[in-house]
């Protein structure tokens, strides 16, 4: 643990994260953010919250293919942790339906997200708000 942080667990982490989603993190891709509503918190957040879990626990960054009625409709991306557990904080977004599928393992972008750097940093210090310092990313 780095000196300075507050003890916490994967529990922590799951309530923090559940308790930081809102509508300015979601993914404004395929209009997520339009669709975005807390009763579906979730929705639109896989990316980033799969890259915080593995900024904190490591280990492998898994993406898939999404469909509904045979048509995809974008990616979706949880952890492999390095204990090889699959960790989904996110799966419970797909009410309609949907499937995942051609899961595979994708190498963590280096350097800022190119796209979703802004909402990755808010959603980053909103749970940096609730458990204290996290580990920086890898």
């Amino acid at each position: 643990m780095l000196e300075g942080m507050t003890p916490w667990n994967l529990l922590d982490l799951d309530k923090a994260l559940r308790s930081s989603w809102a509508a300015d993190t979601c993914s404004p891709d395929d209009l997520a953010r339009a669709d975005w509503q807390p009763g579906n918190p979730a929705w639109g957040h896989c990316d980033i919250t799969a890259l915080i879990v593995n900024d904190v626990f490591g280990g492998d960054l898994v993406v898939g293919e999404v469909y509904l009625d045979g048509t995809q409709h974008g990616f979706h991306w949880w952890n492999r942790l390095p204990s090889g557990v699959e960790l989904d904080l996110t799966r419970e977004q797909f009410q309609h339906g949907q499937t995942v599928t051609a899961a595979r393992h994708v190498e963590r972008p280096p350097g800022p997200l190119p796209r979703r750097w802004k909402e990755y940093l808010l959603l980053r210090d909103r749970v940096t708000k609730h458990l204290g310092r996290l580990p920086e990313p890898s």
